[in-house]
């Protein structure tokens, strides 16, 4: 793994590490610990998907809810789904935000760069 050289945007403590289409390496596991730093439920969120907030209908089977169905401990799920999304697209340059703008969740966006810049298994 090699690192970018310089100092470039994105390196504080406040902001995570800045992704423009090289050193997906270094970029991966500074964001990998910029997350974690942040808040591991964030971390579990994009390596498993999102906190489900479910609900079971008229015939038993369960649904999400919606925004109306959910208590507190719900939006707190709703809140962290979002800071997981948002810390991911806030570390990547306009190329690569192409290629994951139609990505709905942290896990869709983080598993498309995975897949763009190490190819599967």
């Amino acid at each position: 793994m090699s690192a970018p050289p310089g100092n470039l945007e994105g390196q504080s403590i406040d902001r995570p590490p800045l992704f423009n289409g090289h050193y997906y390496s270094w970029w991966k596991n500074g964001m990998i610990d910029h997350i974690i730093g942040e808040d591991y439920q964030l971390w579990d969120i994009i390596t498993d998907g999102p906190l489900a907030t479910m609900k079971k209908n008229a015939e038993g089977v369960d649904v999400p809810k919606t925004r109306a169905d959910c208590n507190a401990e719900d939006l707190r799920k709703w809140e962290k789904k979002v800071k997981a999304k948002k810390w991911l697209v806030c570390g990547l340059g306009p190329n690569e935000y192409s290629r994951i703008q139609s990505c709905t969740t942290a896990k869709e966006i983080w598993d498309t760069l995975q897949v763009a810049h190490e190819g599967t298994p």
